[in-house]
């Protein structure tokens, strides 16, 4: 799904196609511009041909692959552009972002130091018999005769 489409969602739905806010997808998308502006100068040599891809879609593509899992065949497909084009814009939107820091979750020893009280809760999902028919010899018998008949 492209971001022109997203435009004209209200805020519940923008939320449930993306995963964020309004307000948090437009501020990693400010995140993205700016580095994009500093790598691609006129006076570095990474000024390279202008992408296919907006920015919103950049981030848009790399969420769907986060939450939904969709292949990225799939997704260049759903963009019209090349597979290593989308591979090359997931992997740096997710670089840029976690080296910004902006949206980085707290640490184990921050969490730790917190006067929050967690609960755990622990489900045990093992194996659990199953009630099978107990097998009879007749029955075994009655089988292997209509077998070979």
């Amino acid at each position: 799904m492209k971001y022109e489409n997203l435009l004209n969602y209200s805020e519940k739905h923008f939320r449930l196609a993306t995963g964020l806010k309004r307000s948090t997808f437009d501020k990693a998308v400010e995140i993205l511009n700016k580095k994009y502006a500093e790598e691609h100068s006129r006076n570095t040599r990474n000024s390279g041909r202008k992408s296919k891809l907006s920015m919103e879609d950049k981030l848009l593509a790399t969420l769907e692959y986060l939450r939904e899992h969709r292949t990225y065949f799939h997704i260049a497909s759903s963009y019209g552009v090349a597979e290593s084009s989308i591979i090359r814009a997931t992997k740096w939107v997710e670089n840029t972002l976690i080296k910004d820091g902006t949206f980085k979750l707290p640490g184990r020893k921050a969490l730790l130091a917190s006067d929050h009280v967690f609960e755990v809760v622990l489900i045990d999902v093992s194996e659990s018999p199953i009630q099978r028919p107990k097998k009879n010899r007749k029955d075994t018998i009655l089988a292997r005769k209509n077998d070979t008949q």
